[in-house]
């Protein structure tokens, strides 16, 4: 099993053994909403408990106490466990901005809430929580547009080194009609980044097509959407994440050099 999949096991292993009337929550809740991990520490398990009673931490379990609204818990096979608006949202409290915009990202894409039922929530009884600092930056960064963990990383990467906020699947258009997304653009800069992962190139392979077909259908693709807007790509994953330093100069350099070649062509 992965560490994701062990983590979900020992989630329903310890609501199993409760000794008290319990709800999985927190980042316990994600694996049955079927949400990313991405980010989190899964040393633990968090349970909330519905008698009102103080909360506590033991030997890899932290039971919360927290007021319960309608419509905040779910059943799914059997569990008890936090809805996708309530989990998300204590998801902020306990981990990074970043791992807490991956999993509201998610949500929001997949159409389990919306921005103004989240923010209702929060506005509700969370937002004097402790820890819930981080919540308000991702409640302003939240981005229903937003498909991936990498793409949810890469938008946070770019607030938090102070680049532009690039325009989620931006529409190309050829005589009125869609022909491309762009994972993030910027078009005042001209460029536009693309994020490759292995699922582009392998889970969605078309019909008949190998890895290496869909290589080459990405670069006509890149060749087209280029032609069309005047504009550069700039492709990364997941290690250019991972090197964020690195990630940074890169796009700054391509900022300078397409800033210069454009002042070359106003000169001329």
């Amino acid at each position: 099993m992965s560490e994701d999949e062990r983590y979900a096991v020992r989630c329903r292993a310890t609501y199993a053994q409760a000794n008290t009337e319990v709800v999985l929550s927190h980042v316990s809740a994600l694996p049955f909403t079927v949400a990313p991990l991405w980010g989190f520490d899964l040393s633990e398990v968090h349970l909330t408990r519905e008698d009102g009673r103080a909360g506590r931490k033991e030997r890899g379990v932290r039971r919360h106490c927290g007021k319960l609204l309608a419509g905040d818990v779910i059943e799914t096979n059997g569990l008890l466990v936090m809805s996708p608006v309530r989990a998300s949202l204590e998801a902020t409290m306990l981990g990074s901005a970043e791992a807490g915009l991956v999993v509201v990202n998610h949500f929001l894409h997949r159409g389990d809430f919306d921005l103004d039922t989240l923010r209702g929530r929060y506005d509700d009884t969370m937002d004097r929580w402790p820890n819930s600092l981080p919540t308000d930056l991702v409640l302003r960064l939240a981005n229903p547009l937003v498909e991936s963990v990498a793409e949810s990383r890469t938008e946070y990467f770019c607030f938090q080194r102070g680049l532009p906020r690039p325009i989620a699947q931006y529409e190309v258009r050829e005589g009125g009609v869609v022909v491309a997304h762009l994972d993030f653009a910027f078009p005042d800069l001209g460029f536009w980044i693309e994020f490759d992962g292995r699922v582009k190139y392998e889970r969605y392979l078309r019909p008949g097509e190998t890895a290496a077909d869909a290589v080459l259908r990405e670069k006509r693709r890149q060749d087209m959407v280029a032609e069309l807007t005047g504009w550069r790509c700039l492709r990364i994953t997941w290690a250019d994440l991972a090197d964020p330093d690195a990630l940074e100069r890169r796009i700054r350099r391509l900022i300078d050099s397409i800033a210069a070649e454009r002042s070359r062509r106003r000169a001329s």
